[in-house]
């Protein structure tokens, strides 16, 4: 069933916004409070600092996003059920496809106590150009994106780009300030951080705790 919710989106939102999303899990729509997204490398050689920004978002009750990749994804999502918070998973398949295979049992539980959004109707081919695409909805479902770890060429990129795009806040980990991408990325606004409690300074500060969610105005098919 399709509904529409509440306000319309702003001229940016509404530009790079998908045309309808399918939703499973309990949390209410409209989303309420903080919510941002903790990505990174499919391949982490610092799982732990991945764990505790995402245990320290958490305990602010903060909503973990996250794209359920390999991971710093896979990391992040288990972290917030864990520490008892909110998780949101934004697929690059549709709600019946489980990619990457060995997360099913994470995305199922997801779905039933949590959220998955997707952004593909079923029976939708998958294919690489899903990802970036999901990576758009991702920076749109949150207030913030925070990068934990990548390398020159990662798939985070692109979710640095769209975070930026939409006006949202995008924090880096300093261990990456020597990248290129990084580099031009903080010439548009990204910021840097090194501690939990800069992040943490930082989404409160200038992330609005309400009950107003960006995925009012868009159609969602429940």
């Amino acid at each position: 069933m399709e509904e529409l919710l509440g306000r319309r989106l702003n001229s940016v939102e509404e530009k790079y916004s998908p045309r309808v999303i399918y939703v499973s899990g309990p949390l209410d729509i409209p989303l309420k409070g903080i919510r941002v997204s903790v990505v990174g490398t499919r391949n982490p050689k610092h799982r732990e600092r991945a764990r505790k920004i995402a245990a320290a978002l958490v305990r602010q009750k903060i909503t973990v996003v996250s794209g359920l990749a390999r991971g710093v994804d896979t990391v992040a999502h288990t972290t917030a059920i864990e520490e008892g918070g909110r998780t949101i998973a934004v697929l690059g398949t549709p709600l019946n496809v489980f990619y990457p295979p060995e997360n099913k049992e994470l995305q199922l539980r997801i779905m039933r106590e949590h959220l998955a959004i997707s952004q593909f109707p079923i029976g939708a081919p998958v294919s690489r150009k899903n990802f970036p695409m999901r990576n758009r909805t991702m920076a749109l479902v949150s207030h913030a994106t925070v990068v934990v770890e990548a390398g020159e060429d990662s798939g985070v990129v692109s979710q640095g780009w769209e975070c930026l795009r939409l006006r949202r806040l995008l924090l880096i980990h300093a261990s990456l300030a020597d990248l290129p991408w990084v580099k031009r990325m903080m010439e548009y606004g990204a910021h840097l951080f090194r501690y939990t409690d800069e992040m943490l300074e930082a989404i409160l500060e200038n992330c609005p705790n309400d009950d107003i969610t960006v995925l009012e105005g868009l159609p969602i098919d429940l």
